[in-house]
């Protein structure tokens, strides 16, 4: 999938289109149906299916002091893009300048005539423009007028629950890994290079990867039943997310412990895939302690990996 880095690089070659537009983060089950939609509606018409995003968030411009953080970084948000069959992705910076740029005129220089969208999919939530005064409501009836189609997806529920990003959020501040997962439409990834640490796991009889993110953590501190991916090797794995509070210590980690292992993984990239929070994250008393809970923890990992 061609991946097209600001307007002045789109080719004209790509026009007449169908465009998905959205900040795309994460992309979770109602981003797909957004996708999905484009994607078929654009074979249908015979025309270019493009996905238009924007990089950073708008959020981290407008209000950076309470910009959420990604649920993913923008290469992996393409790369499940990709993966819905679109033909080309525009990448738009995101500015200041931008920001001050009417929805009206966002509409008609950029959708009409840069991209000759013939059909526009969004969300019901969707904004755009300045003051982010443009909404899906507003562009379906520019769509009226202009003599494009718009495509406004109602919200998406999965078990009473709207999909969207800030839910997800909310549920990985919580540790649940469970509800993030259902929203998403898979289990929340974290990837990474696995860093060399104290070496403590391993004299404690559980040696450990550990793995420091590429990306801000949204997940809570506890110990969490994972998958753990890296070259062509998949195992199961025990996680711990966070301080190391036994031993008082303030540095943020993710400590893999990788089930039927013992090679070196130090200076590999790494994924680790969530499958459920097993406890919070607690000082022991004492080093005895901590190695007994371990070993429950180890134990409860493989059951749950196991259904």
């Amino acid at each position: 999938m061609p991946i097209i880095r600001g307007l002045p690089s789109f080719p004209p070659d790509l026009s007449p289109s169908v465009v998905a537009l959205g900040a795309f983060d994460g992309i979770h089950l109602a981003h797909a149906r957004i996708l999905e939609t484009a994607v078929e509606r654009a074979r249908g018409l015979g025309v270019t299916s493009l996905v238009c995003t924007f990089d950073p968030n708008p959020a981290a411009v407008l209000r950076p002091e309470r910009a959420p953080a990604p649920l993913a970084s923008l290469d992996e948000n393409l790369a499940r893009i990709a993966a819905y069959g679109p033909d080309a992705t525009l990448v738009i910076p995101f500015t200041e300048e931008l920001s001050r740029v009417e929805a009206e005129a966002f509409v008609e220089d950029v959708l009409r005539r840069a991209l000759g969208a013939r059909e526009v999919v969004v969300g019901f939530n969707h904004t755009f423009g300045r003051g982010a005064r443009g909404t899906a409501m507003l562009l379906k009836e520019m769509g009226d007028r202009q003599g494009f189609t718009v495509h406004v997806l109602p919200p998406l529920e999965v078990s009473g629950q709207i999909v969207s990003s800030s839910a997800i959020r909310e549920a990985l501040r919580d540790g649940d890994v469970e509800v993030t997962r259902a929203l998403l439409g898979r289990p929340y990834l974290v990837r990474g290079q696995v860093l060399a640490g104290a070496g403590r796991g391993r004299t404690l009889g559980f040696p450990t990867a550990n793995l420091r993110p590429a990306r801000p953590l949204i997940l809570a501190p506890g110990v969490y039943a994972a998958r753990a991916t890296w070259d062509d090797a998949r195992r199961g794995a025990v996680v711990n997310v966070g301080y190391r509070p036994t031993f008082g210590e303030e540095q943020y980690w993710i400590e893999v412990h990788v089930f039927d292992f013992s090679g070196d993984l130090y200076g590999e990239e790494a994924s680790v895939r969530f499958v459920a929070r097993l406890r919070g994250e607690e000082r022991f008393e004492s080093v005895d302690a901590l190695v007994e809970q371990i070993g429950r923890d180890v134990t409860r990992a493989r059951e749950v990996l196991l259904r």
